[in-house]
């Protein structure tokens, strides 16, 4: 598809991207949300498709039903949408192709209009706004480190259009508590307000899960899995002997944090501090010693690795200076006066939470895990101002400053926790490790294919990054390891027995190992956007999504539809990283 900027078009046509990409889908579509209220004030709405979750797999899933006009009602819990991005306070992790190829044009564009809002409402210097490729913070983990609140400024941007027309309805701040399902088939949501307790039946032909925990899953009677595989169930290299349904990774709570030279801004002692600063994490294989430490176990090969901590930024010898990993803001890309430090983001080894798993937990139980993940991370903040090596012999750095501006919160800690892992559907097609790890690849594929990954006949998407666990909350430690460029298989996305529900983001047809992959951002935004544009498809041709895959014709007029909208379903030839 030829065109120009993909978000301009969406302004532009006020949502449809190629009148020819969509001629075939009015007909089925509601000219907006229908909304009917009681007498007794409950409310109904009733759309095209409800999507649970407004993280970026729930967005990206949105925003494609809609810009193929469909109708849509967006659920979020917390006030913001863009899930990891922005309530979870994590830039984007990504591979090194990201700016040419990869993931989606959409995705790609999003990318672009948070640099452009930079570059209109920032006062860069001149080299800064004339950086094609502006990274505002400069932080190592990715090409483009900003603030979560402008992600949310351009999704909000994005999605006003919709509103306005009443074909979308937000409903942040609401929790689904309830469904109604019969047979396959899902008919009704119940959505929550967190802040009045007022409950709203969501009604559609489609439902998306875009929960951060495959929320929808056991509330439909979709069939599940979490936690680890044995290697007997599915001869994965890196699978332990045993399955462990209550294995899953560790999450975090981050938080932002500036540094003002000369200044004190010490936090009162976190009221667990004196347990966090003895911690010593209970893993197989043993961690590298306290969890409130300058070190930690190497991921791959899990001795003992030193790091290296200095907020101006300076070099730390040979150890990477964890101020500068996910830093959103250097100084230096803005006029002078303008920031008083660097702004960086926390998300680092020291303040995963290993302790107890949100997967099945009770609303008890799960805000106690958060709260207690809190502390650690306040805990984390105060040894850092308190008690941590300095280059110059001295303890703490008293002018580290938590941000909770940055966050939007009255604590400082980010909306949600950072949630690596999900419940899985149980799934027409399973990605394996022998599908996309580097090794075992090569053990199964021989010399001749196992240098790149399985090549799949239903690919919608693609996307790249090594495996990476963190630590589990049953006392596994890291699992990292090298994986090839990828495919997006379609039969990932389907449920074995459901028809008309369907994941996008992180409850997809994975394993334990394969999930660490597949977790990242470009690719639950690429699953989504290719779940948003499965529905409409579908429902043109009046076919459950499963039939899409299993007719040869409609599969590859399915594949014509998601690439003239821009969604990528193989990797040039010649692409290859540096693990692979």
């Amino acid at each position: 598809m030829k065109r120009r900027n993909f978000i301009e078009l969406l302004t532009a046509t006020g949502g449809a991207v190629a009148a020819a990409s969509l001629a075939v889908f009015p007909e089925k579509a509601l000219a907006e949300v229908k909304k009917v209220i009681e007498p007794n004030g409950d409310e109904t709405l009733t759309a095209d498709v409800v999507v649970a979750g407004g993280g970026l797999g729930g967005f990206a899933a949105a925003m494609a039903s809609l810009r193929n006009n469909q109708t849509v009602v967006l659920t979020e819990e917390t006030d913001w949408i863009g899930g990891q991005l922005s309530s979870q306070g994590v830039p984007p992790d990504e591979h090194q192709w990201i700016e040419s190829h990869g993931a989606t044009q959409f995705y790609r564009d999003f990318r672009n209009a948070i640099r452009e809002y930079y570059k209109r409402h920032y006062p860069l210097t001149e080299q800064a706004k004339n950086n094609p490729l502006l990274n505002p913070g400069d932080g190592a983990v990715s090409r483009l480190c900003h603030e979560p609140r402008v992600a949310v400024a351009v999704f909000n941007d994005m999605i006003a259009p919709y509103i306005s027309s009443g074909k979308l309805v937000l409903l942040l701040e609401h929790k689904i508590s309830d469904a109604k399902a019969s047979g396959n088939k899902v008919s009704e949501l119940t959505a929550k307000s967190l802040r009045t307790g007022k409950t709203t039946t969501l009604k559609a032909p489609y439902f998306v899960d875009a929960t951060e925990l495959g929320e929808l899953l056991p509330l439909t009677g979709t069939e599940f899995v979490t936690g680890t595989e044995s290697r007997k169930e599915t001869r994965e290299l890196h699978a332990p002997d045993k399955a462990n349904p209550n294995s899953n990774q560790a999450f975090t709570v981050c938080f932002a944090m500036d540094y003002v030279p000369g200044e004190n801004h010490v936090i009162e002692k976190p009221r667990d501090y004196d347990f966090w600063s003895n911690h010593i994490p209970d893993l197989q294989p043993a961690w590298a010693g306290k969890l409130l430490a300058l070190h930690y176990s190497d991921p791959r090969t899990l001795k003992p690795k030193n790091l290296g901590f200095h907020p101006e930024g300076l070099k730390t010898g040979d150890m990477l200076n964890l101020w500068n990993y996910r830093k959103i803001i250097n100084k230096n890309n803005f006029k002078e006066g303008t920031y008083a430090g660097d702004i960086t983001i926390v998300n680092w080894p020291q303040n995963d939470y290993m302790l107890g798993d949100l997967i099945g937990a009770s609303e008890k139980d799960f805000n106690k895990h958060v709260d207690a993940a809190k502390q650690l991370s306040l805990s984390l903040l105060y040894w850092l101002q308190t008690e941590a090596p300095r280059p110059d012999g001295g303890k703490g750095w008293p002018g580290l400053r938590l941000r909770k501006d940055i966050m939007g919160t009255e604590d400082g800690m980010a909306k949600y926790p950072y949630i690596r892992e999900s419940r899985r559907i149980k799934a027409v097609f399973t990605v394996l490790e022998e599908h996309v790890g580097k090794e075992n690849r090569l053990k199964v594929a021989g010399k001749k294919n196992g240098t790149t990954s399985a090549s799949f006949y239903d690919s919608v998407g693609t996307g790249y990054y090594h495996i990476d666990l963190h630590p589990t909350s049953d006392k596994v430690n890291y699992v990292d390891f090298a994986s090839l460029p990828f495919q997006i298989p379609l039969g990932a996305l389907l449920p074995v027995r459901m028809e008309n529900l369907l994941p996008a983001n992180k409850n997809i047809g994975t394993t334990h190992i394969t999930n660490g992959c597949f977790r990242l951002h470009p690719v639950e935004w690429n699953i989504g956007e290719s779940v948003g544009m499965l529905i409409p498809f579908a429902r043109s041709k009046n076919v459950i999504p499963r039939k899409v895959r299993e007719d040869k014709a409609l599969l590859a007029e399915f594949q014509d539809f998601i690439r003239s909208q821009g969604i990528e379903t193989e990797w040039p030839k010649n692409t290859s990283s540096d693990e692979a």
